[in-house]
């Protein structure tokens, strides 16, 4: 499988986020003992500066090396593969950051089933090795920024969304595509407790509008720092896009829909007032309980590891701009 090397995200080795980091940031709210979803995350947002990392967990979980044609510009040295995961929200797994880490190990990953459907002519039903091999797979590296005010740099590697819906040949009638999460109880024990999983009712939904699931940024992804993705990041197969609040890069997806309504979407079910359907990066909207005018860039471990900087519209990625040209972006947040 071929890995291209995205160079239109301009990010430089020092951009990346340190891989411990991107894993393991709700370990201090776990410490100060906050579990709840809304206390979890109104705190989150002003507490984050005292987040603290640790590397003593050995993840049972083994990720398989992918197989690609190097580019030729490198991005060595990557930062520690750790960090990336122990630091995460999937709170399918547990409202802690470090809860994913815990509880994920054992989740399985193959045999798995990602089914597209709706209004498309050639419905799909892909199974693990198809997610693997079925498209070409490119590295790309792109900011995330959480809806939380913090943000880390990671290096995804996946196949382009577009590409999968236009396998499915889709309808001139589809304006929105949904997704859903794996359900599966015996395995999340965040779907089992609603204290543990944060109040959410499960499964977890997202949705794109059919413009932006087909903009070129938009991949869904089988992997990072070279390797298939672990189950705590999402794995086997996630979305991922970048000029939108994290919570929209739903994970280990099983369920993709094409449809001509606006899909339900999990965040906005639980709190309307918000986390709006489209959750673009926008500085000059807060959210209602913090700023987002300024975000937490995580790099790394250590004194040093972490930048305070200024939040960027679409998180950077301008070139989404035209998608919204014709909304309010204040009443469509």
């Amino acid at each position: 499988m071929l890995i291209k090397s995205w160079k239109n995200s301009q990010l430089k080795d020092n951009d990346v986020t340190d891989e411990q980091v991107y894993h393991d940031r709700r370990s201090v709210l776990k410490k100060l003992g906050f579990t709840g979803a809304m206390t979890l995350l109104s705190q989150s947002a002003v507490a984050g500066s005292f987040d603290w990392f640790s590397k003593d967990e050995t993840p049972a979980f083994k990720t398989t090396p992918l197989n690609f044609t190097k580019a030729k510009e490198q991005l060595n040295p990557l930062t520690d593969e750790s960090v990336a995961t122990s630091y995460n929200n999937f709170y399918e797994f547990g409202t802690s950051k470090s809860d994913p880490l815990e509880n994920a190990q054992e989740f399985n990953v193959d045999p798995w089933k990602l089914e597209v459907g709706g209004l498309v002519e050639s419905p799909l039903s892909l199974d693990y090795d198809d997610l693997l091999s079925k498209f070409s797979l490119e590295e790309r590296i792109y900011r995330l920024r959480c809806v939380e005010a913090w943000s880390m740099v990671v290096p995804w590697i996946g196949f382009r969304l577009a590409d999968l819906i236009k396998a499915a040949k889709p309808l001139s009638s589809a304006k929105y595509v949904s997704f859903q999460t794996l359900y599966s109880p015996e395995q999340m024990p965040g779907q089992r407790s609603r204290f543990v999983g944060g109040g959410v009712d499960y499964p977890y939904v997202e949705g794109l509008t059919i413009d932006e699931a087909m903009h070129d940024l938009s991949i869904m992804s089988v992997g990072m720092y070279g390797k298939t993705l672990p189950p705590q990041n999402g794995a086997p197969v996630r979305l991922v896009v970048p000029w939108k609040y994290g919570f929209k890069s739903i994970k280990s997806v099983v369920k993709i829909e094409l449809t001509d309504k606006e899909p339900p979407t999990t965040w906005n079910i639980l709190a309307p007032d918000e986390y709006g359907f489209y959750a673009n990066v926008n500085p000059n909207v807060d959210h209602p309980r913090w700023s987002q005018g300024r975000e937490r860039r995580i790099l790394g471990t250590g004194l040093n590891a972490q930048q305070r900087i200024d939040t960027k519209m679409f998180n950077g990625y301008s070139e989404v701009a035209s998608l919204y040209s014709s909304l309010d972006l204040r009443r469509f947040y």
